[in-house]
């Protein structure tokens, strides 16, 4: 198999240098009808990626289908992975999490069509072919929002087809040899008027069936540190196995009413099922525990936008909008351990039924004024409610937690936010273009009394300063520059702020391990404030290649972080138990800086082979440092922040045998991270390596037949581990105590194929 594998992976590498030499066949003799025949020529007058990049006053990349398709990748955190400053969490291969600048955790603001993600909403498991193009800000804009510490990513869903009517495309695949298959089709949507166009839009639907494996590999031991004696180590190994099927779709419908008015209906769907199972084996000193676990669980995410435009003059646009979501997840566990410790056997039963129904409603205005001095004003009101219900059961053994039962089943939740902003995008010369805004949101949270939970109220409330300054030298036309001096913040989530725990399983009653701590929220934490500085250089190719390098600082107040603590707690009556709560700490700084290149090859290197000219070269390397105020250093970083990343990749197309080729590879590494989260505890993480290659084929034009592509991911696959240590001081004893956990994540190679049809 790996043979096979490296074999495909090296197909697509020659392709790029066997191009030149693959035989043309011969050109036939055109008949005199033929001769006299004008071929097709269509015409694309919309933005590209390029211009839409070039324009925009603050940094921006914007990436479009053609990206989106390269690699066939199926989620969307594949695709993101690839560019400046972005990683992803989870297991390659598979997407996870998204990060800008090695932020995550609410740092990197969300956004779907221009507005916030929705509850319920998972990015990482969007598909690709749901998306017609993403944009990327490296700093907030009084329009996009200002909780974008890191940055603000913009997915825009699909929208009209620019070629064919119908693109159906369906994907089969294996992960670690178990079965994987997606589908996909998008229709243009016209009728109406004299020239059809009173309604026009698209519809986009997609679904796929997984099964995906998943191993369980950890270890646990305690030392003692002042006698260095070995208390407890205990071994962990199994595996769990999940199946999902998924279904979403979305919608662009546009009513044109007259010349100067129109309405947008904009619907969005995405529902969910999923099942699991899993066994592993704990072995320790002096007991051996098996358990087994069974889950299920089921989404749904709805959501209608309506919008109209008024344009009473060619230079003044005034937009409103209203848009109607809900979410709702169910999902259920079952988990069975028998223990066997010291002659005594004990069997026990835990079942977790948990449900979540969120309604939002958001209410938006905003004015848009082009004046004839280069001015382009743009002010806005927004308006966000929303409500959720928590329903939490979990018994044990067939009766309800004893301990849980006193903060309720029943958890009812509200929040609030309103925003106002203007800003002004001036261009006062062809060399210089100038942004100043100002934006201002207040959110308020709040939870109703359950059990001996409290009343919580939260509110933060914050004004944003923002300016962006493009130059665009008169002596290199060529080249542009930027600077960005920017105020955002991250707001608490809801989670963060509920004191709701959540007890760990694996040690449900008695002491537990502080890598093995409860979790509880707090109620009065303040949103995070930072100030930050943005300066990029842009050097464009000839035929529109971009080299460009980026620098950027954020000073951060009032950092939220977990902190483990041994506490006297509620829920358990009999001994005192480690808990992580989140916590305002006193600040930190991060800053780093990231270089591109994205071009033909003969474009950065004149005296490349002919052979290897048409090349496209895609290089990115991103540095990162932080340094959070108030722990020991060497390692006092912001959490899971990795020191950088690395692209390198090469793509070429070709024509041979009367088909029309594509191949390229990437490469992407991440290295190692090691963070020191509070005074008595450290993280590590491994490494990450992935390889990506494809080849594609199709006969005739894109527009018609079918194109082909072979997608192999994650070709040289590598265990990821994750490691964590702490410090404590052991109650009883008073002995210090080390506490070493690791966990290993194997990673598998996926490989896909996919059918792509327009017609």
């Amino acid at each position: 198999m790996n043979r096979l594998v490296l074999a495909l992976a090296l197909l697509c590498a020659s392709a790029l240098c066997a191009a030149q030499t693959a035989p043309k066949p011969p050109a036939p003799a055109a008949s005199t009808a033929a001769a006299n025949k004008l071929d097709r020529v269509e015409v694309n007058g919309g933005p590209t990626a390029n211009s839409r990049r070039r324009n925009s006053t603050a940094s921006k990349i914007v990436i479009e289908r053609e990206d989106l398709d390269r690699y066939g990748d199926t989620v969307l955190g594949d695709v993101l992975r690839r560019l400046p400053g972005v990683t992803i969490g989870g297991r390659p291969g598979r997407g996870g999490d998204i990060r800008m600048r090695g932020l995550g955790s609410g740092f990197t603001q969300i956004l779907v069509d221009g507005e916030r993600a929705p509850a319920g909403f998972a990015v990482e498991d969007l598909p690709p072919d749901q998306v017609e193009r993403i944009e990327i800000y490296r700093a907030p804009t009084a329009e996009t929002g200002a909780r974008a510490i890191a940055g603000t990513i913009n997915i825009i869903l699909r929208e009209p087809l620019q070629r064919s009517n119908n693109e159906l495309r369906f994907t089969v695949g294996r992960d670690r040899g178990e079965p994987q298959a997606d589908f996909s089709w998008t229709r243009n949507l016209k009728w109406g008027g004299p020239n059809g166009d009173e309604f026009v839009g698209a519809m986009s639907t997609n679904g796929g069936i997984h099964r995906r494996f998943n191993n369980i590999d950890s270890h646990n031991r305690v030392v003692d540190t002042d006698t260095g004696e070995v208390i407890n180590e205990t071994v962990q190994q199994g595996q769990s196995v999940g199946r999902s099927t998924n279904l979403n779709g979305n919608g662009r419908l546009r009513w044109k009413f007259s010349d100067t008015l129109s309405f947008n209906l904009a619907p969005f769907f995405a529902l969910s099922q999923n099942e699991g199972s899993s066994q592993n084996n704990a072995v320790g000193f002096t007991r051996f525990r098996d358990v087994h676990g069974e889950s299920d669980g089921r989404m749904h995410n709805l959501r209608v936008n309506l919008s109209a435009s008024y344009r009473p003059t060619a230079l003044e646009t005034w937009d409103f909008k209203v848009g109607r979501g809900g979410f709702k997840s169910t999902s259920n566990s079952q988990r069975h351990e028998s223990l066997k410790d010291i002659g005594i056997d004990y069997e026990r039963e835990q079942d977790d039924h948990n449900v979540t129904t969120d309604d939002q409603t958001s209410l938006g205005a905003k004015w848009s004024l082009k004046t004839a001095k280069e001015h382009q004003w743009v002010s806005g009101v927004e308006h966000e409610q929303s409500q959720r219900t928590q329903v939490r059961r979990t018994l044990i053994d067939g009766v309800e937690s004893p301990g849980l039962q006193k903060f309720g089943d029943t958890l009812g939740s509200s929040s609030q936010r309103i925003a106002g902003y203007t800003q002004d995008e001036w261009s006062p010369s062809k060399i210089w273009s100038v942004y100043a805004g100002i934006r201002y949101e207040r959110i308020e949270t709040q939870s109703d009394a359950a059990g001996l939970l409290p009343d919580t109220r939260n509110v933060s409330q914050v004004t944003s300063p923002l300016f962006h300054l493009l130059w665009k030298p008169e002596a290199f036309p060529k080249d542009q520059v930027r600077l960005s001096l920017t105020r955002s913040y991250r707001s608490p989530n809801l989670n963060d702020l509920i004191a709701r725990p959540t007890i760990n399983t694996t040690y449900p009653s008695g002491p537990n391990l502080p890598t093995y701590a409860d979790r509880a929220g707090n109620p009065d934490l303040r949103p995070e404030l930072a100030t930050g500085v943005d300066l990029s250089l842009e050097h464009w190719l000839p035929t529109g290649g971009i080299v460009s390098g980026s620098a950027f600082v954020r000073d951060i107040k009032g950092l939220i972080r977990s902190r483990i603590d041994l506490e006297t707690v509620p829920w358990d009556n009999t001994s005192q138990r480690w808990v992580s709560r989140p916590r305002n700490l006193e600040g930190a700084r991060t800053m780093g800086m990231e270089f591109e290149v994205k071009a033909r090859l003969d474009e950065v290197w004149e005296e490349a082979p002919p052979e290897w000219q048409q090349l496209l070269l895609r290089f990115n390397i991103a540095v990162f440092d932080s340094k959070v105020k108030g722990i020991p250093g060497p390692d006092n970083r912001l959490d899971q922040q990795p020191r950088g990343s690395l692209n390198f990749g090469l793509d070429h197309r070709w024509k041979a045998w009367g088909q029309n080729f594509g191949s390229g590879f990437n490469f992407n590494y991440v290295p190692a991270t090691r963070v020191q989260q509070t005074e008595n505890l450290r993280r590590e993480e491994t490494s990450r390596r992935q390889f990506d290659a494809y080849l594609s084929w199709a006969s005739g034009s894109v527009r018609d037949g079918i194109n082909w592509r072979l997608s192999l991911a994650n070709l040289l696959p590598r265990d990821a581990q994750v490691t964590s240590e702490a410090t404590y001081v052991d109650p009883i004893t008073s002995h210090n105590l080390l506490t070493d956990t690791w966990s290993r994540n194997t990673t598998f190679r996926v490989i896909s194929l996919r059918a792509d049809m327009r017609f």
